[in-house]
């Protein structure tokens, strides 16, 4: 299974982007997923994660309120809408796949990991 991830690109800050973690195949719907995102010379941090079916999602305390994760089973695929970008939202996105069906905050909880799609976000 791969993973490929969208919707990366520039914006102003208070400005809004929604990327997509498409899945290649199964398995998709029996396993959580997860957001992370990487700043030049900073560690990969968890950003948001959602369980299989969607019912339970928990947030990084610096996006709570700004970010959105949700899943589309059918298309095999993961969205993260970001709304009230701040400079320091700007990083490398990742999504990643989850070991279980429900995903944790944990980096070595996931077993499958996206390319990374580049967010900027200018003052």
């Amino acid at each position: 299974v791969q993973l490929q991830a969208s919707g990366g690109g520039l914006v102003q800050a208070g400005g809004s982007l929604r990327l997509s973690c498409a899945a290649s195949g199964p398995p998709f719907s029996t396993k959580g997923m997860g957001w992370f995102r990487q700043a030049p010379g900073k560690e990969r941090d968890f950003v948001a994660r959602i369980s299989y079916a969607g019912g339970t999602t928990s947030y990084a305390d610096s996006v709570k309120g700004r970010f959105t994760i949700s899943r589309d089973n059918a298309k095999y695929t993961v969205y993260l809408q970001m709304n009230s970008l701040k400079p320091e939202d700007t990083a490398v996105y990742f999504c990643a796949r989850a070991r279980g069906p429900i995903a944790t905050e944990e980096r070595y909880d996931y077993s499958v990991w996206g390319q990374g799609t580049q967010v900027t976000v200018s003052s």
